[in-house]
């Protein structure tokens, strides 16, 4: 029993190569950098270790979530089920960005389900470890830019008409309106990335890429530095999965006419 405990765990560490393994620590000894360096105060009476906490699990699962997305691996579904569950978490605890926290709540957790189904039903031809990746056309990706700029305007007015308080932003309500339509415009970033990834295209690496910079903001408007560590680490391993993604669907034309 203990031998094929241990025969998994190697399989699992041979899997992502030396690069991955060293990404992935070094964004987490970041993050425990900035958490020495930046510590949490208490927010709305909660402690702010709990806090530090929270952000500290919620950088190792999506890094984590994020390498197997790279890797074409369904199983980033699994692990990003319990990412939008510390996230919600968190922003309760916060009162805070509720746009996100709808989205995160109503859309992620039901598209992380549906996302597995469909990456299981579509592995690769020849290493069914993988799963098919492909990208979208012109039109495809002006109807999104629309949308997300229409959503931005709408859901953002519509938050900031809540005037519910917070102690996260001390007491600036420009600060907070502005994070407030920033927000709205990261959670409509979040669910054409979550569509993208759904459908196995490659434009979502670019969502990340907006939605990684939207969320630094974010962070650096609020304080929450610690965070600033997984933004590093979306920036950097989005480039390395979108050229993945790319070098892969050039080398599997087909793949991208596949339906589904």
């Amino acid at each position: 029993m203990k031998s094929t405990f241990k025969e998994r765990v190697k399989d699992i560490w041979n899997f992502f190569t030396a690069y991955e393994k060293i990404w992935f620590f070094s964004i987490l000894i970041l993050s425990i950098i900035l958490g020495i360096l930046f510590p949490e105060e208490d927010v709305n009476g909660i402690n702010g270790q709990l806090i530090m906490f929270l952000y500290f699990l919620d950088t190792f699962l999506n890094i984590l979530c994020e390498l197997l997305i790279s890797k074409q691996s369904k199983w980033n579904f699994i692990v990003s089920v319990f990412v939008e569950l510390t996230e919600i978490v968190t922003l309760l605890l916060l009162a805070a960005r509720f746009a996100t926290m709808v989205t995160t709540l109503f859309f992620w957790l039901p598209i992380d389900i549906i996302s597995f189904i469909n990456w299981h039903i579509h592995p690769d031809r020849v290493e069914e470890e993988i799963t098919e990746v492909r990208r979208l056309t012109g039109w495809q990706e002006v109807a999104v830019i629309a949308g997300i700029i229409v959503w931005t305007v709408v859901v953002g007015y519509l938050t900031s008409e809540l005037n519910i308080a917070t102690d996260l932003f001390g007491g600036n309500k420009t600060i907070e309106t502005w994070v407030i339509y920033l927000d709205a415009c990261a959670s409509v970033v979040g669910i054409a990335n979550g569509v993208f990834i759904l459908l196995r295209y490659r434009e979502q690496w670019i969502a990340w890429y907006i939605s990684a910079i939207l969320e630094m903001i974010i962070n650096i408007l609020a304080g929450q530095y610690m965070l600033l560590a997984l933004k590093i680490g979306y920036l950097t391993n989005t480039t390395y999965g979108y050229i993945k993604w790319t070098k892969y669907i050039k080398e599997h034309k087909p793949a991208e006419k596949s339906i589904g």
